[in-house]
């Protein structure tokens, strides 16, 4: 009599998949790579940033204030000592120089924080959303989204025999800012504070005003142009100086351009408040 082995009850390590069923070819995403966690983290671990990241976020915060910073400047010389310079050209009363001057100076600085709030605010927000969908395009269809990453790689110089390897490492070490970095120029730890850049616009504009202001509230009648004109150039090539140091960029030429439209500016203004003056007086 013969017999027959019957079959193990062990199965193996690996699943079988039933007859008939769907299997997906899509890259899978480790979980946590979406941007919360490490690729390697256990589950429900929060990610902390790294140096390079928290370097990063702080050198974007320091480039954004210097903006911010030097705009308002640049707009406190130039705006208060022209509305201060034209009414100069209209009246010599001392009283009209000082009211005109510090309305311009409390309205322009409001104006340049709130602005900058506005505008940083709106650039946050539109990065944030843009974060929020690629991260649910990368749930809903990662390997759409891997195609799309190894384009913007293929795009940027990497060649096309690694270029599928380096969107891999990429996706497993943080899918989301890959995605959002690489293809869309968006980092999310950069993502600026609209507050940041509005208090340092409010500040810098004040600053920048004052300049032109006491120089033409201490000056005499007579000299008040010229005057309010040489402080207005030492204040912008100051400032020229300064930005290109902070930012570490030649000032020349930015510095001569900024100078000559200030000045066109203030003999602009005076002009129209001379004429006025003329025209109202007679």
């Amino acid at each position: 009599m013969t017999l027959v082995d019957a079959p193990s009850p062990t199965t193996s390590s690996h699943s079988q998949t039933p007859a008939g069923a769907v299997t997906s070819d899509r890259p899978v995403i480790p979980a946590g790579a979406l941007g919360s966690h490490r690729a390697d983290a256990p589950a429900g671990a929060v990610r902390a940033p790294s140096d390079h990241e928290q370097q990063r976020t702080s050198r974007s915060e320091r480039v954004n204030r210097l903006r911010a910073g030097v705009l308002g400047a640049n707009d406190g010389i130039v705006s208060v000592a022209g509305l201060a310079v034209g009414v100069a050209g209209a009246t010599a009363d001392i009283r009209w120089l000082l009211i005109s001057g510090l309305a311009a100076l409390v309205a322009g600085a409001l104006s340049m924080a709130m602005g900058e709030y506005v505008s940083v605010s709106t650039q946050r927000d539109t990065d944030r959303a843009l974060i929020a969908r690629t991260r649910a395009s990368l749930a809903a269809q990662p390997r759409r989204e891997h195609g799309l990453l190894v384009d913007a790689l293929a795009e940027s110089g990497i060649p096309e025999d690694v270029v599928e390897s380096v969107a891999d490492s990429l996706e497993r070490h943080d899918a989301l800012d890959a995605h959002t970095r690489f293809r869309h120029g968006v980092e999310g730890d950069a993502v600026v504070s609209p507050w940041g850049a509005a208090i340092t616009s409010l500040v810098s504009f004040a600053i920048g005003g004052v300049i032109p202001l006491l120089a033409i509230l201490a000056s005499p009648a007579l000299w008040r142009l010229p005057v309010t004109m040489t402080a207005v150039v030492l204040a912008l090539a100051l400032l020229g100086v300064v930005s290109a140091r902070l930012g570490q960029a030649q000032a020349g030429r930015a510095t001569l351009r900024t100078i000559v439209g200030g000045l066109l500016a203030l003999l602009v203004t005076y002009g129209i408040g001379a004429a006025l003056g003329t025209v109202i007086g007679s």
